[in-house]
C-alpha cells in the first residue's frame, strides 16, 4: 500500500510539474504581449502599399464542403484589389456534389471577368497538403494568399496585408481569426474563448519575443520565394501548416502577425466535429514535434528561441498530463491519510493556475471582448473560465490518444470538420448529408470516466478530503458533458 501510495503521489506531482512549467512560459509570453501592446498602442501604422501591387494568387484549399462553397466564393471576389492583380484557385478534393457547385461559381464568376480557376485531382492524395503542393506549379502569383471554406475575409484583406512584404525578409503574414458564430451555443463561446488566446497572447507575444510562432493554416499570406526555399508543402504531419512554418523560421524567414485584422470563420457548431478537429491539432502537433525538435535545437538559435519553440511543439501533450492526474486524483484520496501527506504543499501549483487564468482574462476580457461593458466581460469570464476548463478536462483522454498516436507515428488520414453555414442562433446543423455512422467506443469510455469522478466525490466526503473536491466536480461534468453531446450530436459527420 505504501508503495502504491507513494507512487501515485510521485505521478501526480510530476504532471503538475510539467503543467506548472507550460504555464510559467504561457505567462512568459503574456508578459512580451504586454509589452508589445504598450509599445505599439494604437495598433501599428500599416506600411504603404507599393505603387505597383503584386500579383496574388488566393488558393482555396477544399474537401465536401457544400454548405459552404459558395458563400466562401462570392466572398473572396469581393476583395478590394484590382482585378488583373489576382487569380482565385478553387483547390477542390471533393466527392459531393460540391465539385458542381465550384464549377458554377467559375462559370459564373468568368463571365465577370475575374480570373478564377478549378483545380481538381482524381486521387486525394496527401489532403490538404497534397493539394497545396500540387497546386503550385499553377498558381502565378508573387504572394499566395490561403483560406479555409469556412473562412469570410474583409474586404481588404490583401491591401492590409501585402504592404508587410516591403520587408524582403518577411516570408509571412498572418491574421487573427474572428468567429461568425460564437454566440450560437455554448460549446462554439468555449472554442472562441480558446482561440482567442492563441490569437493575441501567444502569436504576437511569440512574434514580440522573437520566438517561432505560426501559420495557421488559413487567413494568411506567403510568399511564394518562402515557400519553394522551405521545401514546399509536406504530408507527413496532419499539421502542414505548423510543419512548413518552422521549416521557413528555420531557414531565416520572418512572420508578421497582425491582430488588428480580423478573418471571421465559422466554428465547429457539434461536438464530433470539434472532436476531429482537435484529434488533427492535436496529433499533428506530436508529429511535427517528432519532425523538427532536433533541427531546432541542432540549430544556432538563441537557447531560449530552442526553448519556447519546444513548448509551442509540444503544447498538445499537456493533455497527457492533465488526463493522468485526473486518472490518479481519485486513488490519492485513499493514500492522503495513509501517507500522512499535507495537500497544502500542493497550493505551490495554483500559480500555474494563476498564471493561465491571467492569460485567459487578457485575451478575452481585455482584448477580444474589449467592447462589451467591463463589469459584464468580468462576471461572463468568471462564469465561462471554470465551464472551459471542465471542457478541456473531458477532452483530455480523445486528445491524448490523438497525441500518443503523433509520438509513436501512428499515420491516419486528414479528417474534415464540417461546417454548414452557421451565422446566428436560429440557424441549423441538422442535415441528411455528412453523417456520421456510429459512435465511437472511446465516448462510452468518456462516459465511464464521468461515473469514475463521481465515485471521487462521494470518496472524498467518505476519507474526509475535500482538497480535490472542486477538481473532481469540474472533471465529472467535463466527461459528462463530452459524452452527453457526442451521443447527441452522433449522427453528423466527424
Amino acid at each position: 500500500m505504501m508503495v502504491f501510495g507513494y507512487f501515485v503521489v510521485g505521478v501526480y506531482v510530476l504532471c503538475l510539474s510539467y503543467i506548472a512549467i507550460y504555464c510559467v512560459f504561457q505567462f512568459h509570453l503574456l508578459l512580451h504581449y504586454r509589452g508589445f501592446k504598450n509599445k505599439n498602442s494604437p495598433a501599428r501604422a500599416i506600411p504603404e502599399l507599393p505603387s505597383e501591387v503584386p500579383f496574388v494568387t488566393i488558393q482555396l484549399p477544399l474537401f465536401n464542403e457544400y454548405y459552404v462553397i459558395e458563400r466562401l466564393i462570392d466572398n473572396i471576389v469581393k476583395l478590394d484589389y484590382p482585378k488583373d492583380k489576382f487569380e482565385i484557385h478553387i483547390l477542390d478534393d471533393s466527392t459531393d456534389e460540391t465539385v458542381v457547385l465550384s464549377q458554377n461559381k467559375v462559370d459564373q464568376y468568368s463571365a465577370l471577368g475575374f480570373n478564377i480557376k478549378l483545380i481538381t485531382r482524381e486521387i486525394r492524395t496527401g489532403y490538404k497538403a497534397g493539394a497545396l503542393r500540387d497546386a503550385m506549379p499553377y498558381a502565378n502569383g508573387e504572394f499566395i494568399a490561403i483560406f479555409d471554406a469556412d473562412f469570410l475575409p474583409e474586404p481588404d484583406f490583401l491591401l492590409n496585408t501585402i504592404p508587410y512584404f516591403n520587408n524582403s525578409e518577411v516570408g509571412v503574414v498572418q491574421t487573427r481569426w474572428g468567429h461568425i458564430n460564437q454566440d450560437y451555443s455554448l460549446l462554439t463561446e468555449l472554442q472562441a474563448f480558446q482561440l482567442n488566446v492563441h490569437f493575441t497572447v501567444e502569436q504576437q507575444g511569440r512574434e514580440a519575443g522573437n520566438y517561432f510562432l505560426q501559420f495557421n493554416g488559413t487567413a494568411g499570406v506567403w510568399r511564394r520565394a518562402t515557400i519553394d526555399d522551405s521545401g514546399g508543402w509536406e504530408a507527413d504531419t496532419l499539421t502542414e501548416d505548423l510543419d512548413l512554418s518552422y521549416r521557413a523560421q528555420l531557414q531565416g524567414w520572418k512572420f508578421v502577425f497582425l491582430e488588428d485584422i480580423l478573418s471571421p470563420a465559422e466554428l465547429p457548431v457539434e461536438m464530433n466535429g470539434l472532436k476531429s478537429q482537435q484529434h488533427r491539432w492535436m496529433k499533428g502537433g506530436a508529429e511535427t514535434a517528432m519532425k523538427l525538435l532536433p533541427k531546432i535545437w541542432s540549430s544556432n538559435l538563441p537557447s531560449l528561441s530552442k526553448i519556447h519553440a519546444t513548448t509551442h511543439l509540444l503544447a498538445s501533450s499537456i493533455f497527457l498530463s492533465v488526463f493522468l492526474i485526473g486518472i490518479f486524483s481519485v486513488p490519492l484520496v485513499f493514500v492522503i491519510n495513509p501517507l500522512n501527506l499535507d495537500m497544502r504543499i500542493l497550493s505551490l501549483f495554483f500559480v500555474s493556475t494563476l498564471f493561465i487564468s491571467m492569460t485567459y482574462y487578457v485575451a478575452n476580457v481585455s482584448t477580444a471582448w474589449k467592447d462589451k461593458n467591463k463589469f459584464h466581460a468580468i462576471i461572463k469570464f468568471a462564469i465561462v473560465f471554470p465551464v472551459f476548463l471542465a471542457l478541456s478536462m473531458g477532452l483530455s483522454l480523445h486528445n491524448s490518444l490523438a497525441v500518443l498516436q503523433g509520438y509513436l507515428g501512428r499515420k491516419s488520414a486528414f479528417i474534415r470538420t464540417p461546417k454548414f453555414n452557421i451565422k446566428k442562433v436560429t440557424d441549423s446543423f441538422v442535415t441528411e448529408k455528412y453523417k456520421k455512422k456510429k459512435l465511437s467506443n472511446l465516448v462510452w469510455v468518456e462516459g465511464l470516466l464521468s461515473l469514475y469522478f463521481l465515485f471521487g466525490i462521494v470518496a472524498g466526503f467518505n476519507q474526509g478530503q475535500t482538497s480535490m473536491m472542486i477538481f473532481h466536480i469540474l472533471l465529472f461534468l467535463g466527461y459528462g458533458s463530452i459524452f452527453f453531446y457526442s451521443v447527441k450530436h452522433m449522427r453528423y459527420q466527424s
